[in-house]
C-alpha cells in the first residue's frame, strides 16, 4: 500500500493538480491507467455536498490525464459494501472535512479492517489524511468546540502511520477559534509530551508499508513540548521512518 497524506492536492484556489514535490508523478507510477477509484466521505450524512465534492476531485484528475475505470462514492448510501468497494479499488481518496464526524464513519463502517490486504494506493484530503494516524489529533474547528470542555482532541485512527498530522500550516497559524489563537492557545499547549507534524498546502507525507518507508516530502514543521520547530522546506525530503 502507498499513501500520499496531503491538506490538498489541488493548487490554491484552482481544481489543477498541484505538481510540487513530485506528488503527481508519484501518483502517475503507483497508480495503473485507468484505475477504480472509490471516494470515501467526510459526511456521510450529506449526500449532494460528497458528490459535488467527489466530481471535483475526477475532474482535477481526468484533466491531467489520469483515466477511470470506474468512481464510485462511498457514503451512508452504499456503507454495507465498504470492504468490496475498498478491495477492488485501486486508488482511494479520504476525502477532508470535519475530523471526528470522519473519524466516526470510519469507525461505522469498519474501514480499518476494510483495508486489510489492500495493495492500493490512498490519497488523503485533509482530515482524511489525518485519520490515517493510529491516534488522531482532531483540534477544534467549529464555533463551540473551543469553549466546550468536553469536547475530545484524540480519536483512534486507522493506524496506516505513527505521525500525527496537522495539514494547512499556512493558513491554521493565523487561525482563531472561539476568541483562541488556534495555534499558540490551544495547540502548543496539546503539543506537551507529544509531537506533531504540521505542514502546509503543496507538501505531504509518503508511506510505503510494504517497505516501511515513510518521510515528509516540502515545507513542514515540527511541534512538540509548546515549540514549532522548522522540519524542511519546499522540494526537500525528509525520512522519518
Amino acid at each position: 500500500m502507498k499513501c500520499f497524506l496531503t491538506g490538498n492536492f489541488n493548487k490554491a484556489n484552482s481544481n489543477e493538480l498541484n505538481p510540487e514535490n513530485g506528488l503527481v508523478e508519484r501518483l502517475r507510477a503507483a497508480l495503473p491507467n485507468p484505475c477504480e477509484a472509490v471516494y470515501v466521505c467526510s459526511a456521510p450524512n450529506s449526500p449532494s455536498l460528497t458528490d459535488r465534492f467527489a466530481k471535483q476531485a475526477k475532474a482535477s484528475f481526468e484533466a491531467a490525464g489520469f483515466a477511470f475505470s470506474g468512481f464510485t462514492v462511498l457514503d451512508r448510501r452504499n456503507q454495507d459494501d465498504t470492504k468490496a468497494l475498498v478491495q477492488k479499488a485501486d486508488l482511494l481518496f479520504f476525502a477532508g472535512g470535519h475530523v471526528p464526524t470522519q473519524n466516526r464513519f470510519f469507525q461505522q463502517i469498519n474501514l480499518r479492517d476494510a483495508l486489510e490486504g489492500f495493495d492500493g494506493v490512498i490519497l488523503g484530503v485533509s482530515a482524511g489524511s489525518m485519520n490515517c494516524s493510529e491516534v488522531v489529533y482532531a483540534p477544534p474547528e467549529l464555533k463551540g468546540e473551543a469553549l466546550d470542555p468536553d469536547y475530545p482532541k484524540y480519536y483512534d485512527g486507522l493506524g496506516l502511520t505513527k505521525t500525527i498530522l496537522i495539514p494547512h500550516y499556512q493558513i491554521l497559524k493565523t487561525d482563531i477559534v472561539d476568541g483562541l489563537r488556534l495555534m499558540e492557545d490551544i495547540t502548543y499547549p496539546d503539543s506537551m509530551g507529544r509531537r506533531f507534524y504540521a505542514i502546509i498546502d503543496g507538501s505531504y507525507i509518503y508511506l510505503d508499508t510494504a517497505s516501511g518507508r515513510e518521510e515528509i516530502c516540502g515545507e513542514s514543521y515540527i511541534i512538540e513540548n509548546g515549540v514549532l520547530t522548522p522540519l524542511s522546506v519546499s522540494g526537500e525530503v525528509v525520512p522519518l521512518r
